[in-house]
């Protein structure tokens, strides 16, 4: 049986957020999470880093909230943020009195929104519609989810703060009406086993209503799926928003070199990340009012995620729910510290955490005020280490090895790599993941499949989509003997089925032509007659 403080069920966003908190408070904290860290919602969004312009007019409280946030996250996270700036535009169906009455909300909020020609819109971003109206600079950011989330870690990590992936909470204990621990289960090992506490935070997005019925207690979450499309190409270079209500498909968000074009909301169960064609082609058609050439640009991918939405109203759904968040203490309901943490924003998931630990140290009788704002989730390599590594790595590697790895691991592989220069070879051409780095992660604890390593490195994310690199990695963690790399058949299956999930729903064009070839690779040559979905 384990022992701590305080368990964070939940392994996104406002999780590890909370995990990093409590930490820096001096509180010992454990995180489970059953399934890898960023496993749901906090990797399937498009990646914005909002400005709070999207909110000013309908929740000037949450714009004010997302502009402070970004700001602090820029700051504190900026190996995970590309700060892009944003554009707001009005199309020919835009209402022009909204527009007005948000340039006066976004001045009340905080957020600068400088107005611009036309003519100067179209200089910064060429592939915009040459119907559009009006255009507005504003504050934006893009942030790569699954980065921030093990850096958070990793500082929770410095002060003593502790996460289990895998593991699967399958009951909570009380005794007399108060929190005792909770029974997990490993998800690899069937082992289960106890973990001691005094208090438990649910955070766990779309599952909070799942996990407060362990206790007994009904929580009103509404899962709202929202599917994505990724383009293999920069079509801008700032984030997009069109000059309108929040609706769906009216933002784009550059990352690399691809962009995120999200994104629709169906009300849906917690565990639906599943995408549709139509869907796609209803997102394509509201797109190209922004982008009117956009059937031109390659699909990589989609993707979906759930939105958690918490609202008293029993009857609120979709984009009618609330999108702020809120911390449910069920002492209310008849448990003593248990927590339940419901709705909220990625860009907040800092306040969010410090204003949910601020009530859970109150209540456990510490006093240590929240530092989450002040001090970066990791340090910057140091201009040695950014020297070896440029020494080691090909091409722009260093750069994106340093903030996929940070310090420590990336010492660990340029060592690797001085010790033994074929390490350096690229499994991942599209993303320049090296063997080295894939070595290095799939070591860890926390690795169990290939997708695992796919989180942590981008992997298979680039325009092949794991075509190559499949068959590359697995045959290198298979020839370092990992204990997880056993079953190599397996290993095949789990990554290639998860990339073929996305592809499903765009198959026509280039993208029919590419996965042919992967069906002759692993079909026919490598013979993985039991990849249901390939066939």
């Amino acid at each position: 049986m384990l022992k701590t403080t305080v368990v964070v069920i939940g392994g996104g966003a406002t999780g590890v957020g909370i995990l990093r908190d409590l930490s820096m408070r001096g509180v010992d904290a454990l995180l489970v999470e059953r399934d890898d860290l960023g496993y749901w919602t906090s990797s399937r969004f498009h990646g914005l880093l909002h400005s709070g312009g999207r909110y000013a007019v309908k929740d000037k409280e949450a714009a004010k909230e997302c502009i402070e946030e970004n700001t602090i996250l820029r700051k504190i996270g900026k190996q995970c943020v590309e700060a892009t700036e944003s554009i707001f535009v009005r199309a020919p169906e835009d209402s022009e009195e909204f527009e007005a009455e948000w340039v006066k909300s976004c001045k009340e909020c905080g957020i600068y929104a400088v107005p611009m020609s036309m003519d100067e819109a179209f200089k910064l971003e060429p592939n915009l519609s040459r119907k559009l109206l009006s255009a507005y600079r504003c504050p934006g950011a893009a942030v790569d989810g699954f980065r921030l989330l093990w850096q958070t870690v990793a500082s929770a990590n410095k002060y003593g703060g502790k996460a289990k992936t895998y593991t699967e909470v399958i009951g909570i204990e009380t005794v007399n009406g108060e929190v005792a621990g909770v029974h997990v289960r490993d998800r690899w090992t069937g082992e289960e086993y106890k973990i001691a506490c005094d208090y438990v935070i649910s955070a766990t997005g779309s599952f909070a209503g799942n996990v407060a019925h362990l206790a007994g207690i009904d929580v009103n979450v509404k899962p709202s799926k929202g599917t994505l499309i990724a383009f293999n190409h920069r079509i801008c270079n700032h984030v997009v928003h069109r000059l309108h209500p929040s609706s769906d498909a009216d933002i784009f968000v550059p990352h690399g070199s691809i962009t995120i074009l999200g994104t629709s909301s169906i009300d849906s169960a917690p565990d639906d990340t599943s995408s549709e064609t139509s869907e796609v082609l209803d997102m394509m058609n509201i797109g190209k009012v922004t982008f009117e050439n956009l059937y031109d640009y390659r699909i990589l991918r989609v993707f979906a995620g759930t939105r958690p939405l918490y609202s008293a109203d029993p009857n609120a759904k979709g984009r009618s729910a609330s999108r702020g968040f809120v911390a449910l203490d069920h002492a209310h309901d008849g448990i003593k510290h248990f927590m339940s943490v419901c709705g909220g924003k990625f860009t907040t998931y800092r306040l969010m955490a410090e204003k949910v630990c601020d009530i859970v140290c109150e209540q456990l009788g510490v006093n240590t005020a929240c530092r989450t704002a002040e001090e970066n989730l990791v340090d910057g390599p140091s201009d040695d280490l950014m020297n070896r590594a440029k020494a080691v790595f090909p091409s722009y590697g260093a750069e994106l090895a340093a903030s996929r790895l940070g310090n420590e691991k990336l010492e660990r592989v340029i060592k690797r790599i001085e010790s033994r220069p074929e390490t350096k070879e690229l499994v991942c051409e599209c993303e320049n993941v090296t063997l080295a780095e894939i070595e290095e992660i799939a070591s860890e604890p926390s690795s169990h499949t290939v997708s695992d390593l796919r989180r942590r490195t981008r992997l298979g994310m680039g325009t092949c989509q794991g075509t190559f690199c499949a068959y590359r990695s697995v045959g290198a963690v298979d020839k370092d003997d990992m204990p997880w790399a056993k079953d190599t058949v397996f290993l095949f299956k789990e990554f290639l089925e998860t990339r073929w999930k996305g592809i499903r729903p765009v198959l026509w064009g280039n993208m029919l032509r590419d996965i042919e070839l992967t069906r002759a690779i692993y079909d026919a040559a490598l013979n993985l007659s039991g990849v249901d979905e390939i066939k």
